[in-house]
């Protein structure tokens, strides 16, 4: 036994010799690495930010993470990092408000190389729980597996909440919450069990939201900040295919309105400012006090001929939370047709600050245009700015805030053009906005290129969900529909 422990002490010692960074050439350059995490601010309580190098020629990478405090953790690997949680954690609680310093050197033929050090900005502010998405095949025209996942941010553990598996034939999306609230949530259904899915605490009930005033069923969902209401659109949505390069698929609606739904007395309340024949209005939201509501209107066109011609403004109506009653007048706060642009996908800061939204050439469909960026809207000067910080030469479109409004997660197709990925980044009290980061994955290289799925319509959770997938299913399979009524 004893020699047995001095010969693997032996080998332990050789290993290190053989393994250690001798005399490295210093090279005045960060080091390739994806995701690319260099210089970025992160939260406290984020899972590990593991990388690949991407260099090449090399047979084995070293990389030191150090913090202020002389706490460090080292990886001596072929490949990539693969941070130990419990210290990952630690090193980040211990420099809560300062700075990380990572150093990597690569061994190659001629011996090892050491880049330019890089930090990681460890933010005061915290974030939520998790995240909610969905994931789809990116060719979403073919029917295949899809679901509404949940991310724990401080670790790299995914649950499915609902997948299309649950009942052959279904689809689901157009999930919501209440400000990162898991208790209040909405979630639609399509095929032959179609129908919305309310979820108030422990209460599941399957709506039928279709009425003979309306255009469809409700979708794209927003909850009141009381909880008490729900904003929806009415949508005669189409879907076609684009025959030039670089264009793939266009969704486009023909006729859209929106309502506010009333959960207790199971009412839809309407406005004819909201549903107007000369006008498509579509992604409603309340405000953070939720006396006015937000929402996307364009001048009707003759669809689907003149899709390239329908760009939507953001605007505003004024909205009674004691009467359920809407103003009588519409105000616009961002003229996009004047821009020659179209605004989708607006998200109110949950401090009442700003909004942010999508704005790209034509429609409301951003997701597959290319030309879409992030935009924020600052409520107190009516200012708007494009979001240089985060965007990027590809798609960026759908977007949401955390419950502190001090982290927001984005979908991006920067990394390839085709999957959309979801990024983090930070935006402090004075409007500074972080460098965005690729959500951390146990080893992200082999799981973003091997994924098939997009990510869809990310949202925080401030803590996990609390579903029941038996009752999810039974009232799926069963016949049974809350019908709702027009409020007169």
């Amino acid at each position: 036994m004893r020699k047995y422990i001095l010969l693997s002490l032996l080998i332990g010692l050789l290993t290190s010799c053989n393994t250690a960074v001798k005399n490295p050439t210093l090279i005045a350059e960060y080091p390739p690495i994806f995701p690319d995490y260099i210089n970025v601010t992160i939260p406290s309580t984020i899972a590990p930010m593991n990388f690949s190098y991407m260099g090449a020629d090399y047979s084995r990478i070293d990389v030191i993470v150090r913090g202020n405090n002389g706490q460090e953790i080292r990886i001596n690997n072929k490949k990539s990092t693969n941070f130990p949680l419990k210290k990952w954690q630690e090193l980040l609680k211990n420099n809560l408000g300062d700075s990380l310093l990572v150093t990597l050197a690569a061994k190659q033929k001629d011996g090892w190389v050491e880049y330019k050090p890089f930090a990681m900005h460890i933010s005061r502010y915290p974030i939520d729980y998790g995240l909610v998405y969905r994931k789809i095949a990116p060719g979403y025209e073919v029917y295949s597996k899809m679901g509404i996942y949940e991310r724990d941010l401080s670790t790299f553990e995914e649950k499915a909440i609902i997948e299309n598996t649950l009942v052959a034939g279904m689809c689901v999306n157009c999930h919501a919450f209440n400000q990162a609230d898991p208790t209040n949530i909405s979630l639609h259904i399509r095929g032959g069990n179609g129908g919305t899915i309310l979820q108030q605490d422990t209460e599941i009930e399957m709506l039928n939201t279709k009425t003979d005033s309306t255009l469809s069923a409700c979708v794209y969902p927003y909850w009141h900040p009381n909880g008490e209401y729900i904003a929806y659109s009415v949508n005669e949505t189409r879907q076609s295919f684009h025959a030039v390069e670089n264009e793939r698929i266009e969704v486009m609606d023909m006729a859209s309105d929106v309502v506010v739904y009333h959960p207790t007395t199971h009412e839809i309340l309407l406005s004819p400012e909201l549903k107007r024949k000369d006008a498509f209005e579509t992604f409603p939201v309340f405000s953070a006090d939720g006396t006015k509501l937000y929402f996307c209107s364009a001048d009707a066109k003759n669809m689907p001929h003149e899709y390239k011609d329908v760009k939507y403004n953001l605007c505003s109506i004024d909205f009674d939370p004691q009467t359920g009653h809407f103003g009588e007048k519409v105000d616009t706060l961002v003229n996009a047709r004047e821009m020659n642009k179209s605004v989708s996908f607006p998200r109110p800061s949950y401090d009442g600050r700003y909004i942010m939204f999508t704005l790209s050439d034509y429609g409301n469909f951003s997701i597959w245009h290319k030309e879409a960026d992030l935009w924020l809207y600052d409520i107190a000067n009516n200012a708007i700015r494009q979001l240089d910080e985060v965007n990027s030469n590809d798609t960026e479109s759908f977007h949401n805030w955390s419950s502190n409004s001090r982290w927001f997660v984005f979908s991006s197709r920067r990394e390839d053009g085709l999957y959309t990925k979801p990024y983090l980044a930070m935006i402090d009290e004075n409007g500074v906005i972080s460098k965005p980061f690729l959500l951390p994955q146990r080893d992200p290289q082999s799981f973003y290129t091997y994924s098939t799925f997009t990510y869809n319509v990310p949202d925080f959770v401030k803590s996990p969900i609390q579903s029941n997938l038996r009752e999810m299913e039974r009232v799926i399979k069963s016949n049974e529909r809350t019908s709702v009524t027009i409020r007169p």
